[in-house]
């Protein structure tokens, strides 16, 4: 990946932030181009930002008000003498209206043109385009004309299941499912407010829904001299409600005889629209009949699962994107190009996967990265920065290359072992448990199989976790007391649960974070029964959470006040035995965006009362039992995690145990937006 050209410019601004940012930076580092960050408040001390040799604020934190805002990005890129805007993905990237503003503004936009993002970006538009070429589609409905009484007549003549697509959108947001006429009916109104709310357009398309099916797609490479070429596919298969998950590369599934056709394919798509730069050609494929596959879209820019590619290729491929837009015709041919070794890449988000995968936000209290052979970490966190709201929750890439799979898969097992982010919660522990299903060792995947994968036991913890917290609780109430203390340290202040003749330890009543009716009463020893691991890690957050991280296992516990518990239970009798809190909370932080019930409405278990939006993600929050709503929160309103934003009255006649694990319970997962 290493290159004795001379740099395309002299000095590129990369119009992203996170992980990307800082792959493209590093690049720019390697070739000797001066890089220019962008960010906004909340983004101030982050990586990317003190990697940069320039770095330049666009405004406050929303991300319309900075990072996807034309203006602000072309007046950066202006005020610090810039020849080149890399827009890295997500954000501007595939907007043809900042390319076009870049080139009024005489910037070199590091991407296609105008016409390609024109084409690719509108998945109705595209269809069209490719079939034209001769690429294979899928059948189903592209008419922007029609509307939802005329989709659902339309439909008959496609075949259900079918799968209901915004044609504006990417990333898998806003799509629904329909297996019957009644769930098409219900899903189109939903498809529709998400993209117009993400996208400014609600057009949609419908297609057939290929049951089981392999997702796969083609890296390309095009210059403005006519040569189109492509670096192989990428397994993306793993999937969580179109969100990509793992993705690697080669495909276990392709053989090379389809190898080469699906690539053939995939540049006819690329050449259609005259190409420029780097972009990647999706397919599906049936697992049933590998040596078929269907376009399905074409994402004009570089792929978050890029890296698996440049570490079977050897090939850099933002250095390439570079190069392109300077006009340079490519020095690699088809010929030159070949696969060695296997890469698997899986992405660190910060969510709650026990909360329905429901994004997370806060401090970063400790992070530190795997290191080894064949171990590569793209990440754009750090210690002491602040997870938030406004952008995608993916906040590292780990990434291992081996001989073959297997040896590929191994590292990565252990490399997510060594991985460490405290302070937010992750998907570390079921990354691990998905790379240890059967299918995916013998690499028989699709789509659905994290869907039909069985639950994880999150309230398993191990003991030594367990007592590493309570010791951690015990430690701090010392120091707590000889901080307080005026006459300065004494027996009786220092020694916890001390009394003549003996020590007793003290009782330490705490539950993990998320599962607070798991309370636990330990005794906090020194020497506890439990062996702590070497590599953990213990700290305590702003709100009196203590983390612990060690063998791969990370848990945040709560301290249990005595008598808030006896509370607690008090109040349960008092609602008939109801376990159910009768206040609906806030699963994560973000906004109201839809309110389905009126204050003082009766509702049934089951029945959405809000709809909250964060981190490109919008989920419901369910009644848990049949009773009258009352209201606390309205359209518009910001919320944090776990803040009541109504409350069920229960109906006198409710009656009988019903079992609540804390209050995430009954926030559903609609739609996500990370590819």
């Amino acid at each position: 990946m290493r290159s004795s050209a001379p740099r395309p410019f002299e000095r590129v601004l990369v119009a992203n932030r996170g992980e990307i940012a800082v792959r493209v930076i590093r690049t720019l580092r390697r070739l000797g181009i001066r890089s220019i960050a962008v960010y906004s408040d909340a983004d101030a001390d982050a990586p990317h930002v003190r990697l940069a040799d320039e770095a330049v604020r666009i405004g406050p934190a929303p991300a319309t008000e900075s990072y996807l805002d034309p203006e602000r990005i072309v007046a950066a890129a202006l005020e610090t003498g810039a020849e080149a805007i890399h827009p890295g993905y997500g954000f501007l990237s595939e907007h043809a209206g900042f390319a076009e503003a870049c080139r009024d503004a005489g910037l070199v936009f590091v991407g296609p043109g105008i016409e390609a993002l024109e084409v690719m970006g509108d998945k109705i538009r595209a269809k069209r385009h490719v079939e034209a070429s001769g690429v294979p589609t899928v059948p189903g409905i592209a008419d922007p004309t029609l509307d939802d009484e005329a989709l659902i007549a339309a439909s008959a003549s496609v075949g259900f299941p079918l799968l209901v697509k915004p044609s504006a959108g990417g990333g898998g947001k806003g799509m629904q499912v329909a297996r019957d006429a009644d769930e098409l009916a219900a899903a189109l109104p939903a498809a529709r407010r998400i993209a117009l709310a993400a996208f400014g357009d609600d057009t949609m398309l419908i297609e057939r829904l290929i049951e089981r099916p392999r997702h796969i797609e083609v890296q390309v490479l095009a210059d403005a001299h006519g040569t189109v070429v492509h670096l192989g596919e990428r397994e993306c298969s793993l999937q969580r409600r179109h969100q990509k998950v793992i993705e690697e590369a080669p495909s276990p599934l392709l053989d090379a005889a389809t190898r080469s056709r699906i690539g053939q394919a995939a540049c006819d798509a690329a050449r259609s629209v005259d190409y420029l730069g780097a972009g990647t050609v999706e397919f599906l494929v049936s697992d049933a009949a590998p040596d078929e596959f269907f376009f399905i879209e074409m994402n004009t820019r570089l792929q978050v699962e890029h890296p698996v590619t440049e570490l079977v290729t050897g090939i850099d491929l933002v250095e390439q994107q570079l190069r392109i837009a300077a006009g340079e015709p490519l020095a690699i041919t088809q010929q030159d190009i070949e696969l060695h070794g296997h890469a698997i890449e899986a992405r660190v988000y910060a969510e709650t996967p026990h909360r329905g995968f429901l994004p997370s936000t806060g401090e970063v209290l400790a992070w530190r990265a795997p290191v080894g052979d064949g171990v590569r970490v793209d990440a754009g966190i750090d210690e002491g920065l602040e997870i938030t709201a406004h952008y995608d929750p993916m906040i590292a890439k780990v990434i291992t290359f081996g001989s073959d799979r297997a040896e590929a898969l191994d590292r990565l097992d252990r490399a997510l072992v060594d991985t460490v982010v405290l302070g937010v919660d992750t998907n570390i522990a079921f990354l691990r448990r998905l790379l240890a299903d059967p299918a995916v060792q013998a690499g028989d995947l699709d789509t659905g199989l994290i869907d039909r994968m069985p639950e994880g036991d999150a309230a398993a913890v191990s003991p030594w976790l367990v007592d590493a917290a309570a010791l951690r609780f015990a430690s701090d109430d010392v120091a707590d007391r000889l901080t307080s203390s005026d006459g300065g340290p004494t027996a009786w202040q220092s020694a916890a649960g001390w009394r003549p003749g003996s020590v007793r330890h003290v009782e330490v009543l705490l539950a993990p974070r998320d599962h607070p009716h798991d309370v636990r009463t330990v005794v906090a020893e020194p020497d506890g029964a439990a062996a702590r691991p070497a590599d953990s890690v213990v700290r305590v957050g702003d709100d009196g959470a203590v983390w612990v991280h060690g063998d791969g296992e990370s848990v945040a516990f709560v301290r249990i006040d005595r008598r808030a518990r006896a509370e607690q239970r008090r109040a349960a009798t008092e609602r008939g035995g109801l376990a159910a809190e009768p206040d609906l909370r806030s699963p994560m932080p973000g906004t109201v965006t839809a309110v389905f019930a009126a204050d003082g409405d009766r509702v049934e278990e089951g029945d959405a009362i809000v709809a909250i939006e964060a981190m490109k993600m919008e989920h419901r929050v369910v009644a848990a039992v049949d009773g009258t709503v009352r209201l606390s929160v309205a359209v518009g309103d910001l919320v944090s995690r776990d803040q009541a934003v109504a409350r069920i009255e229960p109906h006198p006649a409710a009656s009988g145990p019903q079992s609540i694990d804390g209050p995430h319970e009954g926030a559903v997962a609609n739609a996500s937006d990370q590819e």
